[in-house]
């Protein structure tokens, strides 16, 4: 679209909705309602993620994770609340196995640093290094996520609604477009949904819209504006993604 890597985010979002906007003004209303969220999602993405960001400072290279360090670290700070193999069977602790790792890190980090809220994960992640998130992230990363299921029928079709075209008329946007279709997310960008418990994902909505969690700001604009309902329904749909 030609934007150069040090235009501003909010420039950035101006242009892309602006190159698109003429898509809405000659579409029917069912075009505008299909379309709107997926722009919005778009924006969103832009924003949170600037070009600069994306890549390592010039003369900076990580080391490469040992992934015998990381199941023997994931076995002795992780297994006890989200299972040996990362697929946590307590819904009130996500599933870790198959997420993006650089997702993993940055919640440690985070947990770390107080930016994001809970009193065991600040405990654990005040022991860990960065080659230690490194490594753990790197080995729960690797193993096979098992999948999940819907379980609330008169939820679900008002979940999938959400997740796949958003809100329109309420400015919310489409979950698929960051998290994608099938909630697999975007590597080192939108982290993996599907499968995930649908408890767990229903409290770090209402975390988000209730300013309890407070580390990402599309998720807390997003987040504000679904109520209970709405959120049990979206948890819910997610939690069968596959």
């Amino acid at each position: 679209m030609g934007v150069s890597r040090e235009t501003p985010a909010k420039c950035r979002i101006v242009r892309l909705t602006g190159f698109a906007a003429p898509l809405l003004q000659h579409r029917t209303p069912d075009m505008k309602k299909l379309l709107a969220p997926m722009l919005m999602a778009a924006a969103l993405a832009v924003a949170a993620f600037p070009a600069s960001a994306q890549a390592p400072a010039a003369g900076q290279k990580a080391g490469k994770p040992d992934l015998v360090k990381g199941e023997a670290g994931f076995a002795t700070v992780c297994a006890a609340c989200h299972a040996a193999d990362g697929n946590s069977t307590i819904v009130a602790n996500p599933k870790l196995a198959q997420q993006h790792p650089e997702y993993l890190v940055k919640q440690l980090q985070e947990f770390k640093s107080g930016k994001r809220s809970d009193p065991v994960m600040q405990g654990i992640a005040a022991t860990l290094s960065e080659d230690d998130m490194r490594n753990i992230a790197w080995w729960a990363a690797g193993k096979q996520a098992k999948p999940g299921f819907a379980k609330d029928k008169d939820l679900v079709a008002l979940g999938e609604r959400i997740y796949r075209g958003g809100i329109a008329d309420r400015n919310i946007a489409a979950c698929a477009g960051c998290h994608s279709p099938n909630g697999a997310g975007i590597p080192a960008q939108y982290p993996r949904l599907s499968g995930q418990h649908a408890d767990y994902t229903a409290k770090q909505l209402a975390a988000f819209r209730d300013g309890k969690r407070a580390n990402s700001v599309q998720m807390t604009q997003v987040a504000a504006k679904l109520n209970d309902r709405e959120i049990r329904a979206v948890a819910d749909y997610i939690a069968g993604l596959r």
